[in-house]
């Protein structure tokens, strides 16, 4: 009987999140984007035209959210310079809980939010976290469902490519 819990809650352990991968992007034109950060300010997506932009779809309860957000974090200090941004949408939480993760995990990048998880929606942001690379033509490029490590060699190539 034991064993038999321990094979369950292995196997159900290794479908929970299972680590994300960069795939080429098939999904059809993209979405587009016009939400407001924590301050209020208005961000659109084609306003970052030129640069390669990663739309990270997330949420505070998300546990493997919250653990890629500082690798994400990494990634965009280390493109200090070159033509590379974030934007992290936030799915329909309230703007004290976001403040009060804000406060316990800075960032430096816009935090935005979708209020009614429309844009999430359109961005077919099935599943948390979703991420999308968005090339400098502003077409996505690449998808991840799932936490990424967004230090990793693997994904810089990818990022690199783009910013060429």
């Amino acid at each position: 009987m034991l064993r038999l819990l321990v094979a369950v809650l292995g196997a159900a352990a290794a479908f929970a999140c299972p680590a994300a991968d960069l795939k080429p992007w098939t999904g059809g034109p993209t979405p587009e984007l016009a939400l407001a950060d924590l301050a209020g300010k208005e961000h659109r997506l084609a306003d970052y035209r030129g640069s390669v932009v990663l739309v990270n779809f997330w949420a505070t309860w998300c546990v493997p959210c919250r653990e890629e957000m500082p690798s994400i974090d990494k990634l965009r200090s280390s493109l200090k310079g070159k033509a590379f941004e974030v934007l992290a949408v936030n799915l329909a939480e309230p703007l004290s809980r976001i403040e009060k993760f804000a406060a316990t995990v800075p960032v430096g990048f816009p935090l935005l939010r979708d209020r009614d998880g429309e844009v999430s929606k359109a961005w077919k942001a099935k599943l948390l976290p979703a991420s999308f690379l968005i090339g400098r033509d502003g077409r996505i490029r690449y998808v991840a469902y799932g936490e990424l490590d967004w230090s990793s060699d693997a994904v810089r190539a990818r990022v690199a490519e783009l910013l060429k």
